[in-house]
Order: structure tokens, then sequence, then C-alpha cells
């Protein structure tokens, strides 16, 4: 077998592996490059693979940075299936859908406004594009074992992460590799832990959190002092939240706060299309997390669900000035219904504005988070007078430790370990740990390297 890297290499994004032997072409993986100008441009960039060659997809999960080219990949010629957890195919259900949606509008208004070198400006894919790529999505279960083709099979095991998430093993009889995917935290409240893997010849490894261990915090006593004290001087909880995974956490966790009466009873919103779409699917997927269907089910009751913009509109007519918390999308606020919060709120010294993940450099949080007196939304500016707080243990990532005690699972050691999904420092330096703590063989791979396994 030969493995070539198509992305994910020295960045977080753009997850995409080709797996190849004499007789087929397997992508592993097909996710759109996000966030510096240079990466994104790759998305427009011809593959380096021909997509009707390939023969087979699969996913991991179904982030867009993991996801999101598919629409592509079958605009320009793919025709194989794409294989996926349930969880995983109900949620890119959802989220391409809406990736595409967010292509037409840039394009939109780059013509609008006229800021395109290209006449029309056009999407990187269309609406129309991602339900095709959805008809090619096929089911497969975790723990069973799936041919792909004489020799090779491959087979599921839970990454935790978020719904439906996986590492992925395929195997021609003789030799195996491993995609690791995005791993999960062990004591996630919500979603279960990665599955323990026990053998491989090779492994190829996510390094998103190789140089940070996560703060020994408990978020409920966070969100315990930073929705009691917010409440207390009569001020509005608003948290720019990620659609998948955070704001369901979010929900739980004030949820289990207000049920012990360790926070006032106040109204809470959920102000995102989507993140209502996916917090249903957490009731549909039981299997997938830690929480029983009665408390699954009280949860997700606990929080009044504003789907259209009349009723983001009446939050605060409802509210009239009383105490609230407000989740809402996006969770770096970059754009969403969080920007009409956060004009509505982020002047008034009782309010907070709780940032619940990371901020990448340049956006709006980022800015926020690191004390900008005042912020442009829609372009204007609005002075920051609200309370800015972080919190900085809801991560749904695996952290070094996290993933040196995943490791410790194997029986023997693989041939070699490739370490992607990360920024070069947190790559680098979880190789040295691994290489400090287990004395395994490790890479950290190129652009379009080539590997024979």
């Amino acid at each position: 077998m030969k493995l070539t890297f198509l992305g994910a290499t020295g960045t977080v994004t753009g997850s995409k592996y080709l797996l190849k032997d004499e007789q087929q072409k397997i992508l592993i993986d097909c996710g759109l490059f996000q966030g510096l100008k240079e990466l994104r441009l790759r998305n427009w960039d011809k593959l380096p693979v021909d997509p009707s060659s390939i023969d087979t997809v699969i996913l991991t999960h179904a982030h867009i940075d993991h996801s999101g080219y598919l629409p592509l990949l079958v605009k320009n010629g793919f025709e194989g299936p794409i294989y996926a957890s349930e969880a995983t195919v109900d949620l890119c259900k959802i989220l391409l859908p809406d990736s595409a949606y967010l292509h037409e509008e840039d394009a939109e208004r780059a013509n609008r406004h006229g800021y395109t070198k290209h006449k029309p400006a056009l999407p990187l894919y269309t609406q129309e594009d991602a339900q095709k790529a959805l008809e090619r999505f096929k089911v497969v279960e975790f723990g069973k074992d799936y041919p792909l083709g004489y020799p090779l099979f491959f087979s599921l095991s839970r990454a935790g992460h978020i719904l439906g998430a996986a590492s992925i093993k395929i195997s021609d009889g003789l030799t195996s590799v491993v995609f690791s995917g995005d791993l999960g935290r062990p004591d996630a409240p919500v979603i279960k832990a990665p599955a323990q893997i026990q053998e491989t010849d090779y492994l190829i490894l996510e390094s998103t959190y190789g140089d940070r261990q996560h703060k020994d915090t408990d978020p409920l006593d966070q969100l315990e002092e930073i929705i009691s004290k917010t409440a207390a001087r009569g001020g509005t909880v608003v948290i720019p939240a990620f659609a998948v995974g955070r704001a369901q956490s979010l929900i739980y966790y004030i949820h289990a706060l207000k049920k012990v009466k360790r926070i006032p009873n106040i109204p809470v919103y959920l102000d995102s299309p989507m993140a209502i779409s996916v917090t249903k699917l957490l009731q549909q997927h039981d299997a997938e997390h830690r929480l029983s269907p009665q408390e699954c089910d009280e949860a997700c009751a606990s929080v009044i669900y504003t789907k259209t913009v009349e009723q983001s509109k009446e939050i605060y007519s409802k509210n009239n000035g009383l105490p609230t918390v407000i989740i809402s999308a996006s969770g770096m606020a970059t754009g969403g219904r969080i920007l009409h919060h956060l004009k509505h709120y982020i002047g008034d010294e009782r309010n907070t504005v709780l940032f619940a993940g990371y901020q990448a450099a340049g956006t709006r949080g980022a800015r926020l988070v690191h004390g900008e007196t005042e912020i442009k939304i829609h372009g204007h500016l609005y002075p920051v007078r609200a309370e800015i707080s972080m919190l900085d243990s809801l991560s749904a990532h695996a952290d070094y430790q996290d993933i040196l005690d995943w490791l410790g699972h194997f029986r023997e050691q693989p041939r070699k370990v490739f370490l992607t999904h990360g920024e070069p420092e947190a790559a680098s330096s979880l190789k040295f740990k691994i290489e400090e703590h287990l004395d395994w063989r490790v890479e950290i791979p190129e652009y379009l390297q080539e590997e024979e396994l």
C-alpha cells in the first residue's frame, strides 16, 4: 500500500489521505482547508488525484475540515460510495448543505459589492452539489469489518470528539493502518470516550493539542460563577458557541447547574438553527453519549429553541431587561446570529460575553478575548463594556497526556507513527513526547508526501 498526505500537514485543516494498492484508491477524509488565505486557496486548486479515479471515501467524522470537500469531489467526477457512521451521515446532512449555502452567500456578496477579480464570482460548490454528494453516503456500524475489494477491508471504532466520530482501520490481511481521526477526551461528560486500539502497523495520529494540557478546572464551577454573578447584576450571558458539540455540552452543563439550584432558574435560549438540529440528533443517537434517555430529554427540553429570525428578535422583548442566557453561533463570533446579540448586549457593563472555545488569530472572538475596547460589527463600531470571559475547559480534543494514555493501550509498537492535523509547534512537541515516553518512530509528514507501507 502507498499513502499520500493530501491535507492536514502543518495545519489543523483540510484532512485528506489517499491510500492505494495495485487495485484501488481510497480517500480517508475529504475536508476543506480553512483559516489562512494560502490554505483556503488550495480548495480551488486541482486535486492532486483525479476524483474519478478514486474508488471509495471513508470519513472519520462530519466536521467541515474533514468532510467539506465532498461536494466538490463528487462534482468533479467521484462516483463511488462514501462510508461513515450513522451519526456522521446525519450530521453531514446538516453541515454540507449549510457549507454550500455559505459559499453561495460569499459569491453573491462578492458580486454585489464588486470585491472580486472574477466576473462573476462563483461559489466553490452549491447546495445542489451538496445534495448530490449526500446521495453517495452509506452507513456502516462500529466494530464490524467491511470489504473494500480484495484484499482490503476496514472497520470503525469510536473516537469520541463529536457524535459519530470514528477512528478507521484498514488492512490487507498482512499490513494494517489506523487513522485516528480527531480523538475526544476520555472524561468528557456527554460524548463517550475513544475506544482503545491495541495494534496496527502504521498510525496516522492527530496532534491538535500536542503541546497542551487542558486545565484541571471544573466547567460547572466556572459556569456557576459567571452566570450567577451576571444574573445578580441583572445582566445577560451571551455565549458564542460552535453548533456541533460545544452548544450541546453547554446545554447539559447549564441544565445540571439549574437542577441542583446552583444557578438561578433564568431562561436559556439556543439561537442557532444548526445547533438546534444537532441537539435533536443527540436524542436520536443515544449509543453515542453517556446520558440516559431521561437525562438527554430533560437537558434538551431545558432550553428555548429559536429557529426563525423573528423568534430570535423576540428574545429582546421577551427578556425585557431580565437575566438571560443566550447560546448562539458562530463560536468565534465571525458571523451568524451571535453578531446581532453582541450588538445588543456588548455595550452594557451588566452583561457577560462568554467564549467557550479556542479563538483563532484574527477572529472577532480573539480580539475581544485579548481586550479590544471597541469592536466592528456589520460596518459599525461598538464600545465593549460587557465583561469578557473565557471558558477554556470544554475542548472536545484530547490533549497530549490523553493521547499518550491512549497510545499506552497498544500491545505492540507500530512500525511508524505519522503526526498530522496539528500546527507545527503542536506536532513537534507531541513527536518529542512520544519518542521520549514510548521510544516509537515518529514522523511529521509534508504536504503531498508519499509513503510506502
